[in-house]
């Protein structure tokens, strides 16, 4: 079974630093696109960072300059590496990836559970 786990969440003061990392486990073929999402209370899911591959890497505006994707291709392993935190970046973090359970399959949409980053200012 193909499971997204995180970790890496937490509570840090305004300027302040967090990492949050997300491990593909489980049984498949490759780890296509991945993401990093976030939702704060009452409001929609949002688009943080994607990484579509190699050097290929996109932002939301609300971050772009602060906050960094990064991948372990041998580990299937998303980093997103956050500076300048701001009061504004408290929100539930998803991790999302699309995975081929083989090479003849489309890539299947997955989720981790969330991890809680709580910005105080």
């Amino acid at each position: 079974q193909v499971q997204l786990v995180e970790s890496g969440g937490g509570s840090v003061q305004a300027g302040g630093s967090l990492t949050l990392s997300c491990a593909a486990s489980g049984s498949f073929y490759r780890v296509n696109v991945m993401a990093w999402y976030r939702q704060a209370p009452g409001k929609q899911r949002e688009l943080v960072a994607v990484s579509n591959g190699l050097n290929d890497a996109h932002y939301a505006d609300s971050v772009y300059g602060r906050f960094t994707i990064a991948r372990d291709y041998a580990q299937n392993t998303l980093y997103l590496q956050m500076r300048s935190l701001k009061p504004e970046d408290t929100a539930v973090y998803y991790c999302n990836a699309e995975i081929k359970a083989s090479i003849w399959s489309p890539g299947d949409d997955y989720w981790g559970q969330g991890t809680q980053v709580t910005v105080s200012s």
